[in-house]
């Protein structure tokens, strides 16, 4: 999953066109894009979009309000791809949420508190993956938001995910809505760091984003270079490319051809 496409779940005229977008994921979003007098509806129209069919994931409100106890309600028997919980912090919400649905939980690191109970986070019922919520993290530390003052954060959200046996985790948004260079910049980088997607708040940034988590064709190549030069080798040391191939490598070229299906 690559790619994780938010839309209001106040605008359900827009729920088609997300679906139609190319997102490996569309997320019916609950909180944030949400303003208060408009949560009930909100939840009217995932209640019909989901019962008519539509596969998506929920991002819910957080926990300790109103509409989080809301938001469980609804979710008593809703077929979900997942359910995103924002501001996790600490694992008294996902033992409520594994309560009322069985789906594949996706808590977002947003905080210095939920970055400093990261692996408690990572290890609790349900979770699948874990999401970098960038744009509040940095407003709840006051630092800016370039790649240095959040590489650390980055850094042990991909090192907790790998520790606690989840998915490659999710890195947040782009800000950049019609810049397609910088959107496929951050998505590389955050490939490199370790990241298997990212979010995105708007349809034009699915495709960047698709592209920039795939592997390349001459990543593929390469890979099937390797592959096929083990496989002749039996066992014996071999290099491709000039480069000694190990088992590390060899499951590096391995995965990647999986990543292409």
């Amino acid at each position: 999953m690559r790619s994780y496409l938010f839309v209001p779940g106040d605008r359900p005229e827009r729920f088609g066109k997300a679906l139609a977008a190319g997102a490996d994921v569309v997320i019916l979003d609950l909180e944030d894009a949400v303003a208060a007098p408009n949560k009930a509806q909100a939840r009217d129209n995932v209640r019909r979009a989901v019962d008519d069919g539509a596969q998506v994931m929920l991002r819910i409100n957080g926990a300790g309000s109103q509409d989080f106890i809301d938001d469980l309600a609804l979710l008593h028997g809703l077929p979900l791809r997942g359910v995103m919980l924002p501001k996790a912090e600490s694992v008294g919400p996902l033992g409520e949420l594994a309560e009322v649905t069985d789906a594949p939980v996706i808590p977002l690191i947003e905080s210095a508190l939920g970055l400093w109970e990261v692996m408690t986070v990572a290890r609790g019922p349900g979770v699948e993956r874990l999401a970098f919520g960038s744009i509040d993290f940095q407003v709840d530390l006051g630092c800016d938001g370039s790649d240095e003052a959040l590489l650390h954060a980055r850094s042990r959200i991909v090192l907790a995910s790998r520790v606690a046996g989840l998915q490659a985790p999710v890195d947040g948004v782009s800000v950049a809505l019609d810049d397609e260079a910088v959107i496929a910049a951050e998505s590389r980088r955050s490939r490199a760091l370790g990241f298997a997607g990212k979010l995105c708040i708007h349809p034009r940034q699915v495709a960047v984003v698709n592209a920039a988590f795939s592997p390349t064709r001459e990543e593929l190549e390469w890979a099937a270079r390797v592959v096929a030069a083990c496989e002749r080798s039996a066992g014996a040391a071999v290099s491709v490319d000039g480069a000694m191939v190990d088992l590390p490598v060899l499951l590096r070229a391995q995965n990647l051809l999986a990543m292409a299906g």
